[in-house]
């Protein structure tokens, strides 16, 4: 494997203010409930049988944890966490010296008592003086509760066949379960309406999975996970900001992205313009899913055929001087250069010409090569990674008529005599050309780390990309199929 220096930026993108300093997240925060109407923090503990050490308050943002302050549990258990200001209202964990932790959601109330035995900390739990957190507590104790009367059952239906008497009882008692905890939800939210803990319960709640039929009477798996995925965020709302200090946007955001949508670029595509959309004009949670979605599929990071595709298109879309208000305009031109030089060479594009000498001196051109299907090889001579793929390639050429497949190899960041004396040892008989300064190729097959195989179809379509050279044909195979 070989970085190739001239198509990598060393450019970041300003992102995840995940930010343990107390001040700097509070004055960043714009949430609806704003921290100048919450009280002082004033929180006590009184664990018995508690071992005296170190407690930590520790907060999450954006699915990372940042410690707020640490003081020492004295002989007694009792811990106090007190300061003349608000903390970032959130949820918060206190961590005991024997790793063990208690919950809180601290909103614009943010004083409380809990008294507990160390031997039985949520069954002996008491709560004094935080309505968010007591309520956070009985729907804990509820769950816990549900948890085990729901799982034989979900189990139940999972190994028991359609239309059978036992799955038609399975799904009665499950159903009656559901009803039974939508009721005891709504009977929490009934307490405290517009509390910190309904808006963030609420926001933790999934879409009932609807039980949808195709004409023969069969699911129609593919609508009901459609319209799951479309009601996922209907629960949550946008205008809160301290939201992101809990675990549950980030829970779903991972949740929405890997498992409810097809880990394909055109899906991945779609479903994060969906979502998106839904935040233009919330700036934190905007910040937050571009760049999210935007890291996690930046070329090399992500295990998918073409994820640069989907790098493109959120940088082209949102990483904009109007829509970045976090970056500044050195970085979003960096970064709107970077997509540049890979927006020709994407999947469903057709492949851009190369025209580069061989080792004869003569010019070679991609549009030479008439056969059925075509690979763009990248390579660097001194790339370990390199000299595991070309003989397989090599293999694979050797095995096809020129009618069927060739190979249009493109030697990168070496030397002449180097590059001439890879060939010869190798005996790659295929098309061969280098040129010193990359300039056939900036610009028109992106690459950053070697080897690099395209594969281009009757119409010289890319239809592959980032792949080995055994999946090569399992590529020509799907486009040769329809499929």
């Amino acid at each position: 494997m070989k970085y190739i220096s001239l198509f990598f930026l060393p450019i970041a993108l300003l992102v995840l203010s995940c930010n343990s300093d107390q001040t700097s997240t509070q004055s960043n925060s714009s949430s609806s409930s704003s921290q100048a109407k919450a009280e002082n923090l004033d929180l006590t503990f009184e664990i018995k049988n508690m071992t005296p050490g170190p407690v930590f308050l520790i907060g999450n943002y954006q699915g990372q944890n940042f410690r707020v302050d640490s003081v020492n549990l004295d002989a007694s258990g009792k811990v106090v966490f007190k300061k003349d200001e608000p903390i970032q209202q959130g949820m918060y964990y206190a961590v005991f010296p024997d790793k063990s932790n208690m919950k809180m959601l601290l909103g614009r109330d943010q004083s409380l008592r809990i008294t507990a035995d160390k031997n039985d900390l949520v069954g002996t739990i008491k709560i004094e003086g935080n309505k968010n957190t007591e309520l956070l507590y009985e729907n804990l104790l509820y769950e816990a509760k549900y948890a085990p009367r729901i799982g034989p059952i979900n189990q139940g239906l999972q190994t028991t066949a359609q239309g059978t008497p036992e799955y038609e009882s399975f799904s009665k008692q499950r159903e009656a379960l559901v009803t039974e905890r939508n009721a005891f939800l709504e009977q929490l939210y009934q307490q405290a309406p517009n509390s910190f803990f309904t808006s963030f319960l609420k926001a933790g709640q999934n879409p009932e999975i609807r039980d949808i039929r195709n004409p023969d009477g069969s699911p129609n798996d593919q609508l009901q996970v459609y319209l799951y995925r479309n009601e996922f965020w209907d629960n949550v709302d946008f205008s809160q900001d301290r939201l992101m200090f809990t675990p549950v946007i980030t829970n779903k955001l991972k949740r929405y992205s890997e498992q409810l949508t097809a880990q394909n670029p055109d899906s991945i595509i779609a479903s994060s313009d969906f979502l998106i959309k839904k935040v233009l004009d919330r700036p934190e949670y905007f910040k937050y899913f571009a760049n999210f979605i935007t890291l996690k599929f930046e070329p090399t990071k992500a295990a998918i055929m073409d994820s640069e595709k989907i790098y493109v298109h959120m940088i082209k879309n949102y990483f904009t001087k109007d829509r970045a208000f976090w970056a500044d305009s050195m970085t979003v031109f960096g970064l709107q250069r970077r997509i540049g030089e890979m927006s020709a060479s994407l999947t469903g594009l057709k492949g851009p010409e190369v025209t580069a000498n061989d080792p004869s001196g003569t010019p070679r051109s991609i549009s030479d090569l008439k056969s059925d299907y075509l690979v763009v090889y990248m390579y660097n001579p001194d790339c370990e990674h390199c000299q595991i793929e070309t003989p397989k390639l090599l293999q694979l050429w050797k095995n096809k008529s020129r009618k069927e497949f060739d190979v249009y190899a493109i030697a990168l960041d070496t030397e002449d005599k180097k590059w001439k004396d890879y060939i010869q040892k190798n005996g790659l008989a295929w098309t061969n050309v280098y040129d010193p300064t990359n300039a056939a190729i900036y610009a028109r097959y992106y690459v950053d780390i070697t080897p690099e195989i395209y594969v281009l179809n009757r119409d010289r379509i890319i239809i592959g990309k980032n792949i080995k050279a055994d999946q090569v044909q399992t590529i020509i195979d799907r486009d040769r199929n329809g499929s």
